[in-house]
């Protein structure tokens, strides 16, 4: 057994270690403390990317491009060429729209640079203060809540199995001014003050992939949204961290040998959110040529979201391989979420 295989199993087994430290301290806490939607900056927690919306949000093992920079950055390192770029449309509910971009770079033999950008389109809202009137209120304005996020990565492939990913990323929130009664009991007695509601931070993810190299087994596991408290009036809230692991395999592949073309991956999520159960998630996809992908999924733990559907597609225009996706999520009372991602890559 040759030194760099020796240094490469010793990395995954300290990092799954880690990994495994942190999950555990994620549910001692969930046992012990029964806090739920107590979480800020949840845009961080929107899913990314039609191709993972589609095969049920997982997207922790087999998210091989530049948008895996939002699901696990571990898997930037396995990413075989040399350029990829990501762009991302959600439709969402209740007219709250948002965009992502990731792009993912071969610093030579050494690594994967990638960047990421996700902004939220919340639209506008009437503003008002309260008042000694009939309405109680008068309006003030109109306001349009922002929010945003934009990292950088790096992701190294120690071996043909196993790599790691560390995605460090500036948040940030504005919801807008308010104003404060700061004396006074009544409404014609009060005190305004005019406040302004916005923070930033840093957070950081880690990731780490394994891939067994047997019947398409492969093994993910990441730490999202790792950050400082931050706090509006009097009150701190953590990001939403969470612990995630998730596997594949290619069944088809126990009972028959390859079919030629035809492939089938079937994969598992699970979540551990700070502030929630655990969710679970399951996903399928058929790829035919690497052409042609269709993909469904299924997800446990969610209020309103349940199972998602897509198709995509992938062809090479002047030298310059595409990627086309689209998934349809119901979020039951709310309608449907469409997602919408193309991708392009460069050798």
């Amino acid at each position: 057994m040759n030194n760099k295989l020796v240094v490469t199993e010793y990395l995954m087994k300290k990092f799954l270690i880690v990994i495994l430290f942190f999950t555990g301290l994620s549910v001692t806490a969930e046992a012990q403390i029964n806090k739920k939607a107590q979480v800020g900056f949840r845009f961080l927690e929107n899913p990314v990317s039609a191709e993972v919306v589609g095969r049920g949000m997982v997207g922790v093992v087999n998210t091989i491009n530049s948008d895996a920079i939002f699901w696990n950055p571990a898997l930037l390192g396995m990413i075989e060429n040399s350029v990829d770029l990501s762009f991302n449309h959600t439709s969402g509910i209740a007219d709250i729209d948002y965009n992502a971009i990731s792009a993912a770079v071969k610093a030579w033999d050494f690594g994967v640079i990638g960047f990421s950008l996700l902004a939220m389109d919340y639209g506008t809202f009437y503003q008002t203060v309260r008042a000694d009137n009939p309405q109680g209120y008068t309006e003030t304005g109109t306001f349009s809540p922002a929010a945003l996020g934009a990292g950088i990565s790096f992701s190294q492939q120690i071996s043909s199995q196993f790599s790691y990913g560390v995605h460090a990323k500036y948040v940030y929130q504005n919801l807008g001014e308010a104003w404060i009664s700061t004396e006074g009991d009544s409404l014609a007695g009060s005190t305004l003050e005019k406040r302004e509601y916005e923070q930033g931070t840093i957070a950081m993810d880690v990731g780490a992939y394994y891939d067994f190299g047997y019947n398409g087994i492969k093994f993910g596991a990441v730490l999202q949204n790792i950050s400082k408290e931050l706090r509006y009036e009097q009150k701190n809230f953590p990001l939403p961290f969470s612990v995630s692991f998730g596997v594949s395999v290619e069944p088809l592949m126990f009972m028959l040998d390859r079919i030629e073309d035809h492939s089938f991956t079937l994969s598992f999520e699970s979540k551990h959110p700070r502030d929630f159960g655990e969710k679970i998630k399951i996903g399928g996809e058929y790829n035919f040529a690497n052409m042609f992908f269709a993909r469904a999924g299924y997800v446990t733990n969610y209020d309103e979201r349940r199972w998602s559907a897509g198709i995509g597609f992938n062809y090479t225009v002047s030298s310059f391989p595409l990627r086309i996706n689209y998934a349809l999520q119901p979020f039951g009372l709310f309608g449907n979420v469409h997602f919408i991602s193309l991708g392009i890559s460069y050798n």
